[in-house]
């Protein structure tokens, strides 16, 4: 039973009819009209602040002041204490941008030995996970957000996100982009400049865009 009506029905009867004829007090937050200028900007600042982190936020703020190629152990510290995953010995050469929704920090990991060159960017709407003893140089894009063809009015449908691993021992050169699903195999290399678009086997060397096998490679002894 409602609460409230099972406080209506212990009173006396002589009072049922008194009490009642008031309707019941709507939620604050729920009786708003849809389209009331409340609930838009409620929404609105929804939208606004879905990809806020505070913490991550700090951290880039302070990393502003330190040059590239510089202090990597203070700022592998930094993004450590901002919730990243980094492994031992593992260091960040340069300020990186992060984005998506959600607690994004759970979804990047970094193995040990790992190699951050500068001005990378991370979109963090799915997992990243990066083995260790990687390489991965400047300006190299982690992209695991894509849509779905929509219809001619707008081609960009529906968002989906699929995650991104590259596996141990890995070389990621300059200015390469991998998209949604890559899977990179331990000890392979993707040339400078290239667009990744889906599994690369271990021990192999691609490049290009879209890239493609360039060759093998000799695995360990």
């Amino acid at each position: 039973m409602d609460p409230q009506n099972a406080v209506l029905h212990s009173r006396p009867a002589e009072n049922r009819l008194e009490v009642s004829a008031h309707p019941r007090l709507p939620d604050p937050v729920t009786c708003l009209p849809p389209g009331s200028l409340a609930s838009r900007v409620r929404r609105a600042l929804g939208t606004e602040t879905e990809g806020f982190h505070f913490r991550l936020l700090l951290a880039n703020l302070f990393l502003r002041l330190l040059p590239n190629a510089s202090f990597a152990r203070l700022r592998t510290a930094i993004y450590r204490l901002a919730g990243l995953q980094i492994g031992s010995r593992s260091l960040i050469y340069g300020r990186i941008e992060f984005t998506g929704s959600g607690s994004i920090t759970k979804r990047l990991r970094i193995g040990s030995n790992a190699f951050i060159n500068s001005h990378c960017f991370f979109d963090l709407n799915a997992d990243i996970d990066i083995g260790d003893w990687v390489s991965i140089g400047h300006h190299v894009t982690f992209i695991t957000a894509g849509h779905d063809l929509g219809p001619a009015q707008c081609r960009a449908g529906k968002m989906n996100s699929q995650p991104i691993s590259v596996g141990s021992g890995s070389w990621i050169g300059a200015r390469t982009a991998l998209l949604p699903g890559v899977s990179i195999g331990n000890a392979s290399v993707v040339a400078a400049g290239s667009v990744v678009s889906g599994a690369v086997p271990a021990n192999r060397m691609v490049g290009g865009a879209p890239a493609r096998p360039l060759k093998s490679l000799p695995p360990e002894p």
